[in-house]
């Protein structure tokens, strides 16, 4: 039997990962609700926000600004070439802005680097920049094939990811990372001692969580990828650019998987592999919503993280694969009602 102090270090441990993987969860559902996109390549953008930090941190350029500056540079050679019979502004504003882009790219890093910039500042530069790659996904991987069925999301993003761990690996090589913690420090709780790290894993996870239900409650943006959310085709009837939406629901998910990748960069190590493992464990806490319900993501992200750590205790091991089993009953739930929907409704 595990002693109380065990069990609240568990709970502990599992409430800290949990709360990684809501935000994980989160991106999913946000991206799969306005387009319709089960991204693959979701813990990817966790796994670029932890390797970008740990370039900022030894005041290296981030491969992460090649990447912005190749995205930008593509982005806005499609755009002139849509815009070609539309005039020579219309040609050469996008081109501007994807010169813009790539030379902040490149420019926000260095600057850091020469002010020596704290931890926190380093982290949020990380943040934003995998925020934008988010859009730039979309844009270049989604919006050519935009009538495409669920499957050919599923084999393209599949696709996207094993290009982002390729580059990854050639940018920041095969070895693993170590990054310091955002907050040192920790608080005891009788034999129990807390991170500081924790508790700003906790705290900035709810915040965010506010920060998205007011934003999507109180905002024209956050109504726009609300009415997309719920029919696409009324919604582009309506006047809302359903591309756009698309490009935003991208970038808002990414930007949620990289305060992911921070937050968590400095519990495991870092390397060019760890994308696809933490995103899958954010997946299987997102199906607990059926990919539909953002408090499904949450709680389920939770509960994911709750049975890791108890599977960790009881036989390490196997941690991973007795946590990825629990997606059988999962489905087989998610299953079970939405045939007794199908029942209701039939009646």
């Amino acid at each position: 039997m595990a002693s109380l102090d065990t069990l609240l270090f568990l709970g502990i441990d599992g409430l800290t990962s949990g709360a990684v993987y809501a935000l994980l969860g989160l991106g999913i559902v946000l991206i799969y609700l306005v387009t319709r996109v089960i991204n693959i390549a979701h813990g990817d953008f966790a796994m670029l926000a932890a390797m970008t930090l740990v370039s900022l941190e030894q005041g290296l350029l981030p491969g992460t600004s090649y990447l912005l500056g190749a995205g930008a540079l593509l982005w806005g050679a499609l755009s002139a070439l849509a815009a070609r019979r539309q005039g020579a502004w219309a040609i050469a504003r996008p081109c501007l802005g994807a010169l813009a882009t790539a030379t902040l790219a490149f420019a926000l890093p260095l600057a850091l680097a020469a002010l020596r910039a704290p931890a926190a500042l380093n982290a949020a530069a990380a943040v934003l920049m995998v925020s934008a790659l988010g859009p730039m996904f979309h844009r270049l991987a989604i919006e050519p094939i935009a009538r495409a069925s669920v499957l050919v999301y599923i084999i393209v993003t599949l696709g996207m990811h094993l290009i982002l761990q390729g580059l990854a690996l050639q940018l920041w090589g095969p070895q693993a990372h170590s990054v310091a913690p955002l907050l040192d420090g920790s608080l005891a709780i009788g034999a129990v001692v807390i991170s500081h790290q924790s508790l700003l894993v906790l705290g900035l996870t709810v915040l965010l969580v506010v920060a998205l239900y007011l934003g999507f409650n109180h905002t024209l943006a956050g109504t726009a990828l609300r009415a997309c959310a719920v029919n696409r085709t009324g919604a582009d009837l309506c006047g809302i650019e359903v591309a756009s939406a698309g490009r935003r629901a991208f970038g808002l998910g990414a930007g949620l998987a990289a305060v992911a990748g921070v937050l968590i960069a400095p519990v495991v190590g870092v390397h060019y592999e760890m994308g696809f493992l933490i995103g899958l464990k954010g997946f299987v806490g997102a199906t607990l919503g059926g990919l539909v319900s953002y408090p499904g993501a949450i709680v389920g992200g939770v509960l994911i993280g709750g049975f890791e750590s108890v599977f960790s205790y009881l036989s390490s091991a196997y941690r991973d694969a007795l946590v990825f089993l629990l997606i059988i009953p999962i489905l087989l739930l998610q299953t079970a009602r939405h045939k007794r929907r199908g029942v209701v409704h039939g009646h």
